[in-house]
């Protein structure tokens, strides 16, 4: 241990830690053509085999990694192996010592079990295959079964019988960004005169959640933004670690973003595996840092681009061993067809130049003999003007790709999440401005079944979500603000702070849409909000997050706001009416009168439902700020089940992470301060048990708190006060 720790102790005391580089790509290198890879296995019907092989000439991916361990050369790796070779695939053999061996790879009989596999295995395929990978996880030790020491030990065996072939040798295998690892092993295998031709590490971002953010895991959530430890600066710090040993060639052999995570926070998992998968890579190959980059395994149900249909997960995590595919089921997804459109676009690219390095836009140029390449995308939930940042009628003359391979009819309105990538002619010259930003404060759900369309009109700005152009064209002239009416009495739902009426749907008369328009501005409101966007905004943003973090509201149509209004009063959101049966407020009320039912709805269930539905609001980072009865719509099902709508969205806050209790606490006194005491203790208990946690007196008193602070506010407000001046 000592060499390793003093190899850290060096190195990170001459400052090479941190790269001068930063942490944006730096212009000016070809990507290899063969930079993209996947991860592969098969099952024991050659049928497998043949689906396998069909699958990645279909993605366009000529570099696999198959794993191998003991026993493999006898069974259907074997032979898939063989069939890959014969079919011209470049195959990185990742040579996977069996946990308990790599545990016991102290004893001499270990040793040579481990040697006389890896001769084994060279012999039969050693002329045949592009490279040899030793190192499986090394850095987890639950998964790998290796200390430093036995992982030496086995790095030291194969690499003598690599050496002896003369085969390209890849290692360590590092996993995640954890650079000591890399300093420690390569400052030693270096001194042993053991050093691998390649460079690996499995440079994973999903723990960051997004590719383009700070990883959190070094410095905590706060303090990120210091280190600035975000994909593309990682890779260079890889890199550079490898050069400074003497291995200045780096592969990352596998990353992937499992769905369980994804769906920590977000329902849409399979588009946002598309996304992320696309960014990563996009990026990478922008790094100039990686040789190449690959996907973990190209068929499973968590993390495959494939899924094969079963949800068991092996014993051993597919990053360590990818042991075989579990079923037959196979069902193509979006990630599958974002890496397809990547593999067509860029390997083999000359990459141009990071073109805009606003925080959470991303514009990138690569180029080609014939064609240019800009690919384009923001952060999750944020989006860009492409008007903005090209002229009109460069946006007409570039033909546009969706992440998906889609070709478009037309430029879209917004850069999004989903990268675009916008072609033109090689020699196509035009301006791009690089002062581009994400448009200030507004939020989308991008994968939402519709389109979004920019309105700019005269001193109006805003957004309409429609179907396609026609629909928009539609919305537009019927929301065009100089078109909306005060309103009539019979529509008008509320009328306080705000208004808010109903009007005829234009897409569908039978139906109807809610405008909300602040009518009443408080003095203190006024200096406060100056600094926040509009109402009309943050009502929509509301909405699109809840909807993109897959909690239910009123599905929001437009947000409308005119500039440089001073009144703050002139901005409108606008969106579709939901004919809920009752109200949270309604049912609750009746609760608290001693009735049993309301409307065929019991206590139990009532409680018991939503209490789930707010259990994944706040576990998907909802902070709702507003959570009174009324924001609470109630529908009742036609298999039994509540359906609940929010409303009212202006106030919520939203996090990366689940939202903490105490907040949560807050957001729940609200919604139980209709409820009598029992009820909600009732409904606080299944609340509570599904965190588990007691509903204890700590979190009771804030309930009887704000009962309280609502008894003495409605008394200053009401007729006790005015009998009090009277007198």
């Amino acid at each position: 241990m000592w060499p390793f720790i003093r190899a850290n102790f060096a190195y990170m005391l001459s400052g090479k830690l941190r790269s001068k580089r930063g942490y944006q790509p730096v212009a000016g290198h070809r990507v290899p053509a063969d930079f993209s890879g996947i991860g592969v296995a098969t099952a024991a019907n050659p049928a497998i085999d043949t689906y396998v092989i069909q699958q990645l000439k279909a993605l366009g991916v000529r570099q696999v990694r198959l794993d191998f361990t003991y026993g493999d050369a006898s069974n259907h790796v074997g032979r898939f192996l063989q069939t890959l070779c014969d079919d011209g695939f470049s195959v990185m053999l990742h040579l996977v010592q069996p946990f308990e061996a790599a545990r016991n790879m102290q004893a001499a009989d270990a040793q040579q079990q481990w040697q006389e596999f890896v001769a084994d295995t060279l012999a039969r395929y050693g002329d045949r295959i592009e490279l040899l990978e030793i190192g499986s996880t090394i850095n987890r030790k639950r998964w790998a079964g290796y200390t430093l020491q036995t992982f030496l030990t086995a790095w030291g065996l194969a690499h003598g019988e690599a050496r002896t072939r003369k085969i390209r040798l890849a290692g360590p295998n590092i996993t995640d960004f954890e650079p000591p690892y890399n300093i420690g092993i390569l400052s030693i295998l270096k001194s042993c005169g053991q050093l691998p031709d390649i460079h690996t590490d499995n440079l994973f971002s999903e723990r960051c959640t997004e590719p383009e953010r700070d990883d959190h895991k070094i410095l905590g959530h706060r303090l990120a933004p210091l280190g600035g430890f975000r994909l593309v600066k990682k890779a260079f710090v890889l890199q550079e670690i490898g050069q400074h040993f003497g291995v200045p060639q780096l592969h990352s052999p596998a990353a992937f973003w499992t769905l369980p995570r994804i769906h920590r926070l977000l329902p849409d998992g399979e588009q946002k595996q598309a996304d992320y998968l696309a960014r990563y890579m996009l990026l990478c190959a922008a790094s100039g840092a990686l040789q190449r980059a690959g996907w973990g395994p190209l068929i499973c149900h968590r993390e495959g681009l494939i899924d094969d249909g079963v949800e068991d997960y092996p014993q051993l995590e597919r990053i360590t061993h990818y042991v075989s595919v579990l079923g037959s089921n196979f069902r193509i997804r979006p990630a599958f067809k974002a890496y397809q459109t990547f593999v067509a676009m860029i390997p083999g690219s000359y990459y141009e130049a990071c073109l805009d390095d606003a925080d959470g836009l991303e514009i990138h140029a690569f180029s080609h003999q014939d064609r240019l390449i800009h690919v384009a995308w923001t952060i999750n939930g944020r989006v860009a003007a492409l008007r903005d940042i090209y002229s009109a009628a460069d946006l007409q003359a570039a033909a546009c790709v969706s992440r998906d391979g889609e070709h478009l009819k037309q430029a879209p309105d917004f850069v999004t999440e989903s990268p675009v990538y916008l072609c033109w002619p090689k020699g196509t010259h035009f301006e791009v401005n690089k002062h581009a930003a994400l448009i200030s404060d507004l939020a989308i759900h991008a994968h939402i079944a519709k389109c979004h369309f920019l309105y700019r009109e005269g001193e109006w700005r805003g957004a309409i979500l429609a179907s396609d152009t026609d629909e928009f064209e539609l919305l537009k002239t019927a929301l065009n603000p100089d078109n909306i009416e005060a309103p009539r009495r019979d529509a008008i739902l509320r009328k306080a702070r705000n208004a808010i009426w109903t009007i005829p749907d234009p897409r569908d008369p039978a139906k109807k849409l809610v405008i909300k328009q602040p009518v009443h501005m408080h003095l203190h409101k006024k200096l406060l909000d100056r600094f926040k966007p509009s109402k009309g905004l943050r009502s929509w943003n509301g909405a699109c997050e809840l909807l993109r973090r897959g909690v239910e509201t009123a599905r929001p149509v437009a947000y409308l706001e005119k500039s440089g209004d001073r009144s703050l009063t002139q901005n409108y959101y606008i969106c579709e009416y939901v004919d809920a049966d009752f109200s949270a407020r309604e049912i609750f009320s009746a609760f608290s009168k001693g009735e049993s039912q309301y409307q065929g709805v019991s206590e139990e269930e009532m409680y018991t439902q939503l209490a789930e539905y707010l259990l994944t609001m706040h576990g998907r980072g909802v902070f709702f700020r507003d959570l009174s009865g009324g924001n609470i719509l109630v529908s009742k099902g036609s298999d039994g089940r509540l359906e609940f709508s929010l409303i009212d969205t202006a106030r919520a806050h939203f996090y990366q992470r689940g939202t903490i209790l105490p907040k949560r606490i807050a957001d729940l006194t609200r919604i139980c301060n209709k409820l009598h005491a029992e009820g909600r203790n009732h409904f606080m208990n299944i609340y509570m048990d599904k965190l588990g946690k007691p509903f204890s007196l700590r979190w009771q008193l804030p309930f009887n708190i704000y009962n309280a602070k609502v008894v003495i506010k409605r008394a200053l407000k009401g007729k006790a006060l005015k009998r009090l001046f009277k007198r």
